[in-house]
């Protein structure tokens, strides 16, 4: 499996994305030419000190490697960790089509796990062991936001080398970055904690032992993601319990609104979101309306027409990323959501009725 990350395009679908990131997780066993890259990435925190001590990173690795698990599906493997006492947490692309997979424990003990759910909208899978060792507790997700320049500790089978450890921070908050549908998974964590193949699924770790974000994938350049903690919370229950999650969708292409935009448009300022086209048969058709040309600014080819959002709810959307985590964690599907937009320099209202995401 090859990582890689193209840049994104100018527009941004609600149900399309266009950044694409290497996923982190399907990896087979490894090659000496892997151990020697993944050994010059991580650190062995049995033996990290500071100071002759042993450093706090060391610490958060006791107290959370036996609740992180090794996955081993058809289609590779990677890594999980203990969300409660008989479910497993790890990412769509690990599981793959799999109804089961096995898990090695800390200890050396395996274990068979049923395939709950899996989504491949937010990358998370959800696995039942129901006899998993005793010391494999569950791990806390985090219940704060994550803030830029906090540390983490990443615990994963890197390179199918388990129990490794990465460190750095968390660099970036509020990402938007691709699902496995090509639809984007909203508030994702960015880090610059060394993320390598076999690590997808596995925990972003907090100095306190929480769980920051749950790994998806490495774009290189000290480049990794993960799936929020905020995002896990609502996805993992409903796939325990229904074995699938139903996401937000409103049925509409947007663009941001950039100072070429907004001069192309005849707009004040350059804020909001223009829309640049309206699923005919989604919840905004005949509500909202698209973008019908283009239009040259200082040689820079824009859109033109269609309506801007404001809001929504009451809430300031002036990027894509801010939309889809709204849309994400405040909303579900059959919500009634008040959008605020312009019409030909006109500010309106208007009530959306969220549909539910489709495969497509």
């Amino acid at each position: 499996m090859t990582d890689s990350m193209p840049s994104r395009r100018d527009v941004l679908r609600l149900g399309a994305g266009a950044l694409v990131a290497g996923v982190a997780g399907c990896s087979g066993a490894p090659t000496s030419q892997d151990a020697t890259t993944d050994e010059a990435t991580t650190s062995d925190p049995a033996t990290s000190t500071q100071s002759g001590a042993e450093s706090v990173y060391t610490e958060v690795y006791r107290e959370s490697v036996d609740s992180v698990v090794l996955v081993q599906a058809d289609t590779g493997q990677g890594t999980g960790w203990v969300y409660d006492d008989s479910v497993m947490v790890t990412n769509e692309h690990v599981v793959g089509a799999a109804s089961e997979v096995d898990l090695r424990f800390n200890d050396g003990e395996w274990r068979t796990g049923s395939v709950l759910g899996a989504d491949p909208n937010s990358d998370l899978a959800a696995v039942e062991v129901p006899d998993p060792p005793a010391a494999a507790s569950p791990l806390p997700l985090q219940s704060s936001e994550p803030v830029v320049g906090q540390e983490v500790v990443a615990i994963g089978n890197p390179f199918a080398l388990s129990g490794s450890v990465t460190t750095g921070v968390v660099s970036g908050t509020d990402r938007a970055i691709p699902a496995p549908t090509g639809y984007r998974i909203p508030d994702a964590v960015q880090t610059d904690a060394a993320v390598n193949p076999g690590n997808s699924g596995g925990p972003l770790m907090s100095l306190d032992s929480e769980v920051v974000a749950v790994i998806n994938s490495g774009g290189g350049d000290n480049i990794g993601f993960g799936i929020s903690a905020a995002l896990t919370e609502r996805v993992i229950p409903s796939l325990v319990a229904d074995g699938e999650y139903e996401h937000s969708y409103v049925g509409l292409a947007f663009t941001a609104v950039t100072p070429a935009v907004a001069e192309a448009n005849g707009l004040d300022e350059p804020r909001g979101l223009l829309v640049v086209s309206v699923d005919s048969t989604g919840p905004s058709a005949d509500l909202l309306e698209g973008s019908d040309d283009t239009a040259f600014v200082d040689g820079e080819r824009v859109r033109v027409g269609g309506d801007v959002v404001l809001s929504v709810d009451g809430t300031d959307v002036d990027t894509f990323e801010q939309l889809l985590s709204l849309l994400a964690l405040q909303t579900s599907p059959g919500d009634t959501v008040t959008v605020e937009f312009l019409r030909d320099g006109e500010r309106r209202t208007v009530d959306v009725e969220l549909g539910v995401r489709s495969e497509n």
